[in-house]
């Protein structure tokens, strides 16, 4: 792995960690303050920690000018199998096995960590990392 690369891997963990927290935050004030059972609160703080993700990413981790809506799309694909799967399995392990919901939602975490890296950086910016503003200003220098 070059230099680069594990530069823009421990971009994504920071950035990742941003959004765990964000996700987590708004995980245990759904979950701690509304009757709701696992699956909405996870949604909703899931959701949240994307948007997070997706904006920084882009622009600082993979440096890309491509399209943003079909950026976008792409990572919107990626949670239309991503989401249910994970909500579905958390449900389960979380509401039927009664598993700690902290717990459920740090593994789906951590699989939403590993599985969204290798996504964007070989699907949805493999053709654009490097290409933005930022990025052409650090290759002038």
């Amino acid at each position: 792995m070059s230099k680069k690369e594990l530069i823009r891997s421990l971009k994504f963990l920071l950035f990742s960690i941003s959004a765990g927290v964000i996700e987590l935050v708004a995980f245990s004030l759904l979950n701690e303050l509304t009757y709701w059972s696992y699956w909405p609160c996870y949604l909703i703080a899931l959701v949240l920690s994307v948007l997070w993700n997706f904006t920084l990413n882009r622009r600082y981790t993979f440096q890309s000018a491509n399209n943003v809506p079909r950026a976008m799309a792409l990572v919107f694909g990626f949670y239309c199998v991503f989401t249910p799967l994970s909500t579905l399995l958390g449900s389960y392990l979380a509401d039927t096995l009664a598993w700690n919901e902290y717990l459920v939602t740090a593994l789906n975490m951590a699989a939403n960590f590993i599985l969204e890296y290798l996504y964007d950086r070989l699907v949805v910016f493999r053709k654009s990392i490097d290409t933005n503003a930022l990025a052409q200003r650090k290759s002038s220098r």
